[in-house]
Order: C-alpha cells, then sequence, then structure tokens
C-alpha cells in the first residue's frame, strides 16, 4: 500500500520510456526488485569500511531500501527489477489475443524495454517441469542473485483466466522449492542481541562460510529455548542453513 515510485525510478534497469510506437492508456507490469549478491556484498564492503553496520542479506536489504522515504538514501544501494506479468490493461494489444501465452506476454514486455530473466522456458508435462527444475539447480550458485525455487506457471492466458485464485495465490501457479543449503563451520562465540522493543536474541558468531550464494559469519539461535534445545555450545562444530535459503541459521 506504500508509494515507492520515487524510488523505482532510481532503478536503472527500469526504463523511464517504453520502445513502442503506440503507448498504451494503462499497462501495469508486476514485477519484483532484488539486490544481485555482487552488488549486496560491495554495500557490505563499503559500510565495513566506514566503520558501519553491514546488511543481513539481499532481499531483506531490497525490501528495507525501496521503502525508504528519501531515494537519495539509495545511492550506494544498487536494486534490480525483473518484470514477471500484468496487471491492469488498457489500449495494448495482449501478443496472440485469443490464444494469449504468459511466455508471449514476457517476450513482448521484453522488446518494450523491459528485463524479464532470461532463465523461463515453456516445457510440455511433469516431465518437462522436473527438467527445468533440476537444469536451475545445476546453476543457482553461479546465477548472480539467489533463489530459493522456481515457479510453473500454466501458459495460457485463458486457462489462467478460467483458474482463477484462491484467497491467497492462483491456482495456475505453483512454487517448487530447493531443499536448504547447509554447511558445517565453528561457533566461536554466542553474542545477545537486543532488538527496538529490547527483545534478546542469542546470536551464533561463526567461522566464515559460504553457503547459499553468500559468505555468513552470523546466525540466528532464535529464543533462549531453542538454544536449550539444540543444545549448543561454544566450540562446537554446527550445521548451518539458510532457512527459506534467506536467514542463516544453525
Amino acid at each position: 500500500g506504500e508509494d515507492v515510485t520515487h524510488n523505482v525510478r532510481t532503478i536503472g534497469q527500469v526504463p523511464l520510456r517504453l520502445r513502442t510506437d503506440s503507448p498504451s492508456p494503462v499497462l501495469e507490469v508486476r514485477g519484483e526488485v532484488y539486490m544481485r549478491r555482487d552488488d549486496f556484498e560491495r554495500l557490505n564492503e563499503k559500510q565495513r569500511a566506514a566503520g558501519g553496520k553491514t546488511f543481513i542479506n539481499p532481499r531483506n536489504t531490497a525490501a528495507g531500501a525501496v521503502r525508504q522515504l528519501d531515494s537519495r538514501g539509495l545511492a550506494d544501494k544498487k536494486l534490480s527489477f525483473y518484470a514477471y506479468g500484468l496487471g491492469a490493461v488498457e489500449g495494448w494489444a495482449v501478443p496472440g489475443d485469443p490464444a494469449a501465452t504468459h511466455s508471449g506476454v514476457l517476450d513482448a514486455l521484453a522488446a518494450l524495454g523491459l528485463p524479464v530473466s532470461a532463465d523461463r522456458q515453456v516445457v510440455q508435462g511433469a516431465d518437462g517441469l522436473v527438467a527445468f527444475h533440476a537444469a536451475i539447480a545445476a546453476k543457482r550458485d553461479a546465477l548472480p542473485f539467489d533463489l530459493d525455487g522456481v515457479v510453473y506457471k500454466v501458459d495460457s492466458l485463458a486457462l489462467q483466466q478460467q483458474l482463477g485464485f484462491k484467497t491467497r495465490e492462483p491456482r495456475w501457479a505453483v512454487a517448487h522449492k530447493y531443499p536448504a543449503q547447509e554447511q558445517m563451520t565453528l561457533l566461536e562465540r554466542i553474542e545477545i542481541q537486543v532488538g527496538r522493543t529490547g527483545k534478546l536474541t542469542p546470536v551464533a558468531k561463526l567461522a566464515p562460510v559460504f553457503v547459499g550464494g553468500t559468505t555468513v559469519s552470523n546466525a540466528t539461535l532464535h529464543n533462549l529455548f531453542e538454544l536449550r534445545r539444540k543444545g549448543v555450545r561454544v566450540g562446537d562444530t554446527v550445521v548451518l542453513r539458510k532457512a527459506g535459503d534467506v536467514i542463516p541459521e544453525v
């Protein structure tokens, strides 16, 4: 419900003018703002050099940055964008209509100058979906951004409309997640973090380890009860994973 237009305008990938000879009155493009791994690491290096606080992960950093009231604060937080679908449309001929497809729309958005992920594919049947899921898993660490799965979508827009939505999600799309990535490392010490409301959270200080595309040296231990349940002690070798591929946890 927040107006973040002033911040989205600063994202270099988002064109201020579309490549078209016949602009439509309304063309609502939906997509996702994200932060690349290299831009995230560059930001944290700058923070460390200035003696400032480092950021935990690219997703939270991007979410916080896009909600800033003053867009001048985005100068050092380089954001990126991928378009993935349409919202309201008036006066724009959806490619292939009435046999329009989701893949055709994405191709058309790319032709307008909007960034669209190149890692997309039209496949047939369950075997095609599984093969795509495996192909992305194989190149996952080489991608410039974090991801925790792929999304399968019915390609026909007519079938999408027929299937409709449940309360919070479409019936024509489903996410297929990957298992959390794990690494073993040494727990060097435990510190207590005091939150804004006074909440105390134990944080594991770890020997730095590369997991899920980033180097991690801190991980949440959630609370005292979870700490006791896991029996974590300083000097232990622990298994570190990224919960939901975002938050590092022991």
